[in-house]
């Protein structure tokens, strides 16, 4: 668990890293494409504070924050954005599909499920004691491997805690538009005991993420449906959205602001400062990092 000052400086560096992300994109440094977390870094926060270092998980396209929040270097993750040869994994990934120790990432929708069931069967042929946890969003709900995965997770009773959060937007398309019914009883129909929480307050949701990990943990899969909002585009810039709308999702919904109220001015200030030092350091040493050298030719 983490105190007020610790949780509010994780979620405060996912949001200064991605804003850096997204101006850095802007001027053509950064490789490929790039989905920011801003807005729902309380949920990240939360699940790894509760979470064990030693716990696999397997991120999805909006893997930034996730990466952060686990404790992964800024400056790697700049560098491999960039596609230089210190990236996370020799910038050959970009944004989307990153390693680093037991954190995985990839961009295909739903695919990355059936992956973690397997390494969550993994970790309770070896009998570690840990769990694998899978970072799903709302758009994936219709994918057919999602349920064929929960049906396997429950009757082999794997130690995997499904995380879905619904920012309620599959890129441009409102989940009104792309969901029916129940997304809780999705989980339940396969027997997956499922907690569900609407809130922005990472010390609301870290409970919770407790809860789910502790029944994951003991040997049957959980789901964790975290409903937020993202207040940056789905990619760099489409989105559908006025500027109206967002301010309003921000004024009310923002996490770094709610757990900000707990905090004195003096701790918020000490936590910009280093932040921002942390960033200008992380993309000023990427920029200046070499590209991957190129293999020789073949005579």
């Amino acid at each position: 668990m983490s105190d007020d000052f610790s949780l509010y400086k994780t979620m405060l560096l996912i949001r200064r890293f991605e804003e850096r992300a997204l101006a850095e994109f802007s001027t053509g440094k950064l490789f490929g494409t790039t989905h920011a977390y801003i807005g729902q870094e309380a949920d990240a926060a939360a699940i790894f504070a509760a979470a064990d270092s030693g716990d696999v998980v397997f991120s999805n396209h909006r893997c930034h924050g996730h990466f952060l929040a686990y404790g992964g270097d800024p400056h790697a993750l700049a560098a491999e954005l960039m596609g230089k040869a210190t990236g996370l994994v020799g910038g050959r990934g970009g944004s989307q599909h990153i390693h680093w120790k037991n954190f995985y990432s990839n961009g295909i929708q739903g695919g990355i499920v059936p992956v973690t069931a397997g390494m969550a069967l993994a970790e309770k042929t070896s009998q570690t004691g840990q769990v694998a946890i899978v970072f799903i969003g709302d758009g994936t709900l219709g994918e057919g491997v999602l349920y064929e995965t929960l049906n396997i997770a429950s009757l082999w009773k794997l130690p995997i805690l499904f995380v879905l959060e619904n920012n309620r937007m599959a890129q441009t398309t409102p989940i009104e538009l792309a969901v029916a019914g129940s997304i809780p009883a999705r989980f339940e129909a396969f027997g997956i005991k499922t907690w569900e929480l609407e809130s922005s307050d990472v010390q609301v949701i870290l409970p919770l993420a407790a809860e789910a990990l502790a029944n994951a943990r003991s040997g049957l899969p959980a789901a964790l449906i975290l409903h937020t909002y993202r207040f940056s585009a789905h990619s760099k810039g489409d989105d559908t959205r006025n500027r109206e709308t967002i301010a309003a999702l921000k004024q009310q919904f923002d996490p770094l602001l709610i757990q900000a109220a707990r905090l004195l001015v003096e701790q918020i200030q000490q936590a910009e400062t280093d932040v921002a030092a942390i960033i200008e350091e992380a993309f000023t040493r990427a920029s200046a990092d070499p590209f991957p050298a190129l293999p020789a030719e073949t005579p």
